[in-house]
């Protein structure tokens, strides 16, 4: 058929629509594994040795890259933007309170550097971000994460947005499936991608107020009281101490499926981490992956990728910082 004389629709907005569907296909296929084998082919077996490295001299790594990963790509796209710092001409989002906490920023600038020597002005600091995440994950027993490549570094910094975007320390549920279900990432892959707090730490303004001036019901009272005699003393902590919980005590190193394990023993340091176990929704995938650690694992790998491919800038979009904490001058 002519499709000039196509019934009911233009042919100029034919073209259009082959236009859009060129343009989402091409974008999608921007990321892709081994992105840089031409143009920097160590670039990932630098950032693997480097994250090796740096593991063994901080030893937290792991739970601090996956959740600023996690805060950049939740928060307009997986760019880089987190890692912004602030100057005359960006407000940096880890000014934000929803950035409350994140720490080992300096590390991946470390990398970065690494990666400038061997190939300048190539691999984006988004890409960088993702594959530290993804090695660091592997260090504390984590599953493999067949991670693409091919992100380009934003230019802006959206610090007004991390607080429509990240969830709170203490959302609701329904906040937190709608949060992580607006990139993509339905139920199970939220419960899922929450399990990395079986590596995390929670600081004691983010669960006093499950211990003073009594002790939340849903919370274990022996565990209540481990937390109020050793770790958060008092319902003020004093901002100049990092005061804070390890999220599991059995495994705090291994990303495995004892946090589940805890959700189901009334031992969730946050609200919302208990209520996993309790709300309809979630409660039957907390119980599957506390009984199955390589079901977790699975599912915690898909939930990353999902993450970590929401929105990306390619192509000629953004650019290739040269040092992560800020813009390329002109």
């Amino acid at each position: 058929m002519n499709p000039m004389k196509l019934p009911g629709l233009h042919f100029s907005r034919l073209l259009c629509l082959l236009s859009l569907l060129l343009h989402f296909y091409f974008v999608t296929s921007e990321l892709r594994l081994n992105y840089y084998s031409k143009t920097c082919p160590k670039a990932e077996e630098i950032i693997k040795q480097q994250v090796v490295k740096i593991e063994k001299k901080v030893g937290t790594v792991a739970e601090s890259w996956t959740r600023i990963l996690s805060h950049d790509c939740m928060v307009q796209s997986c760019d880089a933007s987190v890692l912004l710092e602030t100057t005359q001409e960006i407000q940096s989002e880890l000014e934000s309170d929803r950035s409350f906490g994140i720490r080992n920023l300096k590390y991946l600038n470390t990398i970065k550097k690494a990666v400038e020597r061997e190939c300048p002005s190539t691999v984006s600091c988004a890409d960088i971000l993702a594959l530290a995440a993804k090695e660091a994950i592997v260090l504390r027993g984590g599953p493999e994460i067949q991670m693409k490549t091919g992100r380009r570094d934003s230019k802006k910094s959206y610090l007004s947005e991390t607080y429509q975007a990240i969830p709170n320390h203490n959302d609701s549920t329904s906040s937190v499936l709608s949060h992580f279900g607006s990139i993509g990432l339905d139920v199970e892959e939220t419960v899922a991608i929450l399990g990395v707090h079986s590596i995390g730490r929670t600081h004691c303004r983010n669960i006093v107020q499950r211990l003073y001036p009594t002790v939340d019901p849903t919370l274990d009272p022996d565990y209540a009281e481990y937390l109020k005699e050793r770790r958060c003393p008092t319902a003020t902590p004093d901002p100049k101490k990092v005061e804070y919980a390890r999220n599991d005590r059995g495994t705090p190193y291994i990303l495995d499926n004892y946090y589940y394990k805890n959700l189901l023993a009334h031992k969730g340091l946050l609200v919302v981490d208990q209520q996993l176990a309790s709300d309809p929704r979630t409660s039957s995938y907390v119980k599957k992956f506390a009984g199955d650690n390589e079901y977790f694992l699975q599912l915690f790998a898909r939930a990353v990728l999902k993450l970590s491919e929401n929105n990306p800038l390619v192509g000629d979009e953004g650019e290739i910082r040269k040092d992560c904490r800020y813009v390329n001058s002109n």
